[in-house]
């Protein structure tokens, strides 16, 4: 046998034994976001607008300042204002002091601390489930645009960064 043919033998066999391709599966795209509880509903934050969740800190009040700041807090050596999110919007907390946690953003040079119910954990959600919410408080429209159901119940979006952007956020002086 001449080694071309030998060759050509090889692949033959090769062929006659290979597996097919494995079977092209559409890969799903997902949202990832932060779960909160704020005033009995519950809400998610695109992770990328969340720099850390921390336990209340101790703060130190500021006086001369609207009744949902909180204070200040020195957390690992920086500064950072702590503000009741519910009581910045007119909404009434239901939520246990054990429970509640504060959201760290940063935005360019502004850190700040929001502090809500409950964080609920890391949720995922396919992104082509994405819907428009349509029933949502009047003092929410501004941050709350879309959401996601799972398990049915609705998730909205909770646009953080449209929260530190708006007007109101740091007019903080009564």
């Amino acid at each position: 046998m001449t080694p071309f043919a030998l060759l050509v033998d090889i692949a033959n066999r090769g062929k006659s034994n290979a597996s097919a391709l494995p079977q092209q599966l559409e890969a799903v795209s997902y949202w990832r976001g932060v779960g909160f509880m704020l005033a009995g509903q519950q809400f998610v934050a695109d992770m990328g607008q969340i720099s850390e969740i921390l336990q209340p800190p101790r703060m130190t009040k500021v006086p001369g300042v609207k009744s949902w700041v909180l204070g200040v807090a020195n957390v690992r050596g920086r500064l950072v204002p702590v503000m009741d999110l519910a009581g910045m919007l007119g909404l009434s907390s239901r939520a246990s002091w054990r429970s509640r946690r504060v959201l760290v953003v940063e935005q360019g040079d502004l850190l700040t601390g929001l502090l809500v119910d409950a964080v609920l954990g890391m949720q995922q959600f396919p992104v082509d489930t994405m819907r428009t919410v349509t029933e949502v408080e009047k003092s929410l429209e501004q941050y709350v645009h879309y959401g996601f159901e799972k398990n049915e119940k609705v998730w909205s979006i909770f646009r953080i960064d449209e929260l530190v952007q708006s007007s109101g956020f740091l007019q903080i002086a009564v």
